[in-house]
């Protein structure tokens, strides 16, 4: 048996993720209580839950900055950390799984810029030293994104130098430098000022017009309803409800679902 997924969604696609059964613990704690979600190529798909619940430790699953204890997770038809021989998994050596990481971008709550080099340099930075994209090439593709991003004027300025927002929407277009086949979002404005959230979402949302498949972990009701094309609430490790953003959050089923909500909304 080879490390490929042959299940399709009822597209006919082999989905953008897909989660089986996945198991996370730290020691004693299970974090992932057996997760199973499938995320379609080009789908804006939003996680929400009280903190605790185990939305970030899945995202870093996804791109094996964790590694699950059990159940499988596939990226773009092709199993994470791992390579299935017969009925065992292998890990991959970590170059392998560097390699298929370049095709994840992820952008945190904390912006992790380099604070000595500025907007331009933290852009080029993976495209030069990962993929071997020439300097001139590279910093014609970060001015394109700084401007696709709204900081075409601070491509000289260093992370010091500019607000929360601005960090973050540098961080997207490091994240887009590398040209992913799907991003990942941890609650990204979380750490900002209410006045520069805005910003950020934009970007977000002109993410999803150009189709990216995005995951995103956020406490932003809005957003999810306006531009998420299905939602999942996670409370305890587990899937309690998914559905359509708009759905789900008008008219959630699960009485836990309708707690928090009524706490958020």
């Amino acid at each position: 048996m080879s490390d490929r997924v042959p299940a399709m969604t009822t597209s006919g696609q082999v989905p953008m993720v897909r989660a089986e059964a996945v198991h996370k613990s730290f020691g004693p704690v299970e974090v992932l209580k057996g997760i199973d979600l499938d995320v379609r190529q080009g789908e804006v798909f939003c996680l929400i839950g009280p903190s605790g619940s185990g939305k970030s430790t899945f995202l870093r699953c996804i791109n094996h900055l964790e590694k699950i204890n059990a159940g499988r997770l596939y990226v773009d038809g092709e199993l994470v950390g791992y390579r299935q021989r017969g009925e065992k998994l292998y890990e991959l050596k970590d170059s392998e799984v560097a390699l298929r990481r370049r095709d994840i971008g992820m952008v945190f709550q904390r912006f992790n810029l380099f604070p000595h080099k500025t907007a331009l340099e933290n852009i080029i930075e993976a495209p030069t030293q990962v993929k071997g994209v020439t300097k001139a090439a590279a910093r014609e593709q970060a001015r394109a994104l700084l401007e696709r991003v709204g900081l075409a004027d601070k491509a000289d300025s260093y992370p010091a130098q500019l607000s929360g927002g601005q960090q973050q929407r540098v961080a997207i277009a490091r994240a887009l430098a590398m040209e992913p086949k799907l991003m990942l979002f941890d609650e990204p404005t979380s750490a900002l000022d209410p006045e520069l959230v805005g910003d950020v979402l934009d970007v977000m949302r002109d993410l999803a017009e150009s189709g990216m498949t995005m995951i995103v972990v956020t406490h932003e009701m809005g957003f999810a309803r306006e531009v998420g094309d299905s939602l999942v609430f996670m409370d305890g490790g587990v899937v309690v409800e998914s559905g359509h953003p708009r759905q789900v959050l008008t008219d959630p089923q699960h009485e836990r679902t309708r707690a928090f909500l009524s706490k958020v909304l």
